[in-house]
């Protein structure tokens, strides 16, 4: 049984030791970068004072490195003092059977993983956000948002747990194939339900039926062939100065979201840019492609902890009672570990798509500029790390740096002048489809 223990703690502790040794790393790497490449950093985004970029990234790194730490902490010694054993045991004795018992499990987990990260989320909004000028938050919303984030993620997670718990029963040799239908069912219902239930608790959704920027985002549907008549600005700014936009949805749900501090801070020909970009992810089925790999991930992942359910050795570890849903809580910590070593797979087929996009939105505005000039704009508002060490963004980027998508643009509209150049030598009409 040593064997076990040793193997898990190598396991379990090295890979979150390697990643916190990868978070330093990058943000000594950006530091150095931003010093030796200030005139480019002014010049191209606009950032007078580096020192609060490199600032901003130690801030958010240090408090995710110390909240990991101490999750990591609780859970060995849960583990390790019977705290985790003797509250399986207490479940079991209830009889209510194993999947109401592990539906409770589950939510209690959910609830007490809110309250271990309240203290960290607390610092992170109303003092570093703060210090760095993005708060806007009052902590009445505060309230308001851990409330009801904390009951939709223990409805979530019930509705899972009930489902799979209840496969591990009923279909012992096939419920890996079970739970991921299970999984691509509720993804694609909350393509649909988000948008239209969940995501309006939090945020108000104003629909854009007149004026500039409905006709600058028609504009660029046109140019894209996309059609959507869900177009909606949301008061982002009621809880941070943080810009961004996104599509959700599918068929007759699509809808495009924009923040209201990026219609606020970017150029409509910059939004414009911005939603080609998106938009390319949808016309070239990234979406679908990203959504089989990480189906198939799951995949992966649900076999994993279907062999190690059949093992007794997880349950002798901790004097466990052999429950499938204490076999799923203890799993999960061997099987989340080796997930996120495979993330560069996942991630290259990202990049890959990112490109494509990018490419995709520089051809439907007809040059580059705008798409650099919204992804600086982006970079600079929001103090991101334009130069992340290879190794970390290897593992944790699934976007291009942003030096390397600005040459990539420009090395674009580079190649489109010298097709112009070639079609005009060679007498075709260079405007011809």
């Amino acid at each position: 049984m040593e064997l076990y223990h040793a193997a898990f703690l190598v396991i379990f502790v090295g890979t979150t030791a390697f990643f916190s040794a990868l978070s330093v790393l990058n943000v000594r790497h950006g530091a150095r970068a931003l010093e030796r490449e200030r005139a480019w950093v002014q010049s191209r985004l606009d950032l007078e004072d580096l020192d609060i970029v490199a600032a901003y990234q130690r801030a958010k790194a240090g408090l995710s490195q110390v909240e990991t730490w101490m999750t990591v902490a609780v859970v060995l010694v849960a583990l390790y003092t019977g705290m985790f054993t003797r509250a399986v045991s207490f479940l079991e004795g209830l009889g209510y059977g194993p999947v109401t018992t592990g539906v409770i499990f589950f939510a209690g987990i959910v609830v007490a993983l809110q309250l271990l990260s309240l203290p960290f989320d607390l610092y992170d909004t109303f003092v570093v956000e703060e210090r760095f000028g993005f708060n806007e938050q009052t902590a009445a919303l505060f309230l308001k948002d851990l409330v009801l984030g904390t009951v939709i993620g223990v409805a979530i997670t019930a509705v899972l747990a009930a489902g799979i718990l209840w496969f591990i029963a009923a279909v012992p040799t096939y419920w890996p194939l079970a739970a991921v239908g299970l999984y691509v069912v509720f993804s694609l219902t909350m393509l649909v339900v988000y948008p239209r239930v969940i995501a309006p608790l939090f945020n108000d959704f104003e629909p854009i039926e007149t004026g500039d920027l409905r006709t600058a985002v028609e504009r660029v549907f046109d140019r894209a062939g996309f059609s959507c008549d869900g177009i909606y600005v949301m008061d982002a700014s009621r809880r941070s100065s943080h810009s961004n936009a996104y599509f959700v949805g599918f068929g007759r749900t699509k809808r495009v979201v924009l923040f209201d501090t990026l219609v606020d801070q970017m150029s409509l020909e910059q939004i414009e840019a911005v939603l080609a970009h998106e938009l390319a992810h949808w016309k070239r089925a990234h979406i679908w492609k990203q959504f089989g790999v990480g189906t198939l991930r799951v995949g992966a992942i649900f076999l994993v902890l279907w062999v190690l359910l059949e093992t007794t050795w997880l349950y002798a570890m901790f004097d466990l009672p052999e429950t499938a849903y204490a076999g799923l809580a203890l799993g999960a910590l061997w099987v989340q570990p080796l997930a996120k070593l495979s993330r560069p797979l996942e991630n290259r087929l990202s990049l890959a798509h990112e490109r494509e996009a990018d490419a995709f939105a520089t051809d439907v505005m007809g040059g580059g500029q705008p798409l650099v000039d919204a992804l600086c704009r982006l970079t600079s508002e929001n103090l991101s790390n334009p130069f992340p060490h290879p190794l970390y963004a290897t593992f944790h980027y699934t976007h291009p740096p942003i030096p390397d998508r600005i040459r990539y643009i420009q090395g674009l509209d580079t190649e489109a002048d010298v097709d112009r150049e070639g079609d005009r030598g060679s007498g075709k009409d260079a405007t011809a489809a």
